[in-house]
């Protein structure tokens, strides 16, 4: 058999299930860390603070950041909490003819070679996409991760301070079963902890957005001052709250 027969016969087995995310479609990714808790707890050099690190959100925002400006999509919004990134994509992203597996496998590789170099140890994250018909579906999503981000925070606290106070991992997971939301509050105010002035980053997560900004400089033909207006990517450590975190998402999307 000629190499060419064979070519065609071997791509054939490759791309007989590709899927493709239909056009005017908006296309969300979520990009998770790959048993992240147990890389956490066996990091080489550094032992990780709990429940947060400053260090791993940084390598997290880093990662992020990439992303968004770096990995060749068209990315109009980025957020982290946890392990966990979202990318909400321009509703015509046409990279790699929106075809599932390239972009799956594609941004879960750049995810973890820049979480891994970043961080100094290998890493690896896995990649969903969400197909949404419209912006409300778009700004639910982004509320999902966003209230799920304040549940973490809760849950986090509550169970390493039960841990710091001498709980091993399953007494302390067990007795923070059926305890509900104001009970936890109530937990670790009477330790001194008021989740209220708990860094907003942990109880939201963070955003990387673009914004617009002027730039003032000199024709150099004329030698006149001029201003210009250029795109950057900004980190955002305080999101809004609720219906303004809503807000925020929808006129991205409508503004795209």
């Amino acid at each position: 058999m000629k190499f060419e027969q064979l070519d065609r016969r071997m791509r054939i087995y490759e791309t007989a299930h590709d899927h493709c995310v239909l056009p005017g479609m908006h296309m969300v990714a979520r990009i998770d860390g790959r048993s992240f808790s147990q890389l956490t707890r066996g990091h080489a050099t550094e032992k990780f603070d709990a429940p947060y690190d400053v260090r791993f959100r940084d390598c997290m925002v880093a990662t992020l950041e990439h992303l968004v400006t770096s990995s060749g999509f068209s990315v109009l919004f980025g957020y982290t909490q946890s392990d966990e990134m979202s990318l909400l994509f321009r509703r015509d992203e046409s990279l790699f003819g929106r075809k599932l597996r390239k972009l799956l496998s594609v941004l879960a590789g750049e995810a973890s070679a820049k979480f891994s170099l970043t961080l100094g140890t290998v890493a690896a994250f896995d990649a969903r996409i969400s197909q949404f018909p419209d912006v409300d579906d778009v700004v639910d999503y982004f509320r999902w991760r966003n209230e799920d981000a304040h549940r973490n925070a809760l849950n986090g606290h509550s169970y390493w301070l039960l841990r710091r106070q001498g709980l091993d991992d399953h007494a302390a997971t067990e007795k923070l079963k059926g305890v509900s939301v104001a009970d936890r509050n109530e937990l670790l105010f009477r330790a001194g902890i008021n989740f209220n002035d708990v860094p907003a980053w942990q109880k939201r997560g963070i955003g990387v957005l673009w914004r617009d900004e002027e730039h003032a400089g000199t024709n150099p033909k004329t030698g006149a001052a001029v201003t210009s207006t250029r795109r950057r990517a900004v980190v955002e450590y305080e999101l809004p709250m609720k219906t303004e975190f809503d807000a925020l998402v929808r006129d991205i999307v409508v503004r795209q």
